[in-house]
């Protein structure tokens, strides 16, 4: 079996229902994390509606969010969930705001000590939401 994620009448995405289940978990810890909703959902019926106004939001905030970090836990734990976030979003048309690269430390926050090498983690979301594309069932 597997769950529709719709923009209207177009099916943005059409995962297993465990990769589906998994993918609403996260949604619901990074809603609760940014404090703000994504647009997506409920999942009724097997389907979800994916409200772009709110998800273009949601993706934009998280984005920001991720830049405003620099620890490599919380790159090994977000990377996955930003790369199917980011390949729902430009499949739903909406506008995704790539951050632009920081230099330094300022405005950043969960800091490892000592702070790794910046690395250039929105090259690597980019690519990792190409690959995802590829691999995510209409």
């Amino acid at each position: 079996m597997s769950q529709y994620f719709d923009l209207g009448d177009q099916t943005l995405w059409n995962p297993s229902n465990g990769a589906a289940r998994l993918f609403l978990l996260h949604v619901r810890v990074y809603e609760d994390e940014l404090g703000m909703p994504t647009g997506i959902g409920p999942m009724e019926n097997d389907e979800c509606q994916v409200d772009p106004v709110a998800y273009e939001a949601f993706v934009n905030a998280l984005l920001e969010w991720r830049d405003r970090t620099r620890h490599e836990i919380v790159d090994a734990l977000t990377a996955g969930f930003i790369g199917t976030a980011v390949a729902l979003a430009e499949r739903a048309g909406v506008e995704v705001c790539w951050p632009e690269p920081r230099v330094g430390l300022e405005g950043q926050r969960d800091i490892q000590v000592p702070a790794p090498p910046r690395q250039d983690w929105v090259g690597l979301a980019r690519e990792r939401a190409r690959e995802l594309d590829r691999s995510m069932a209409r």
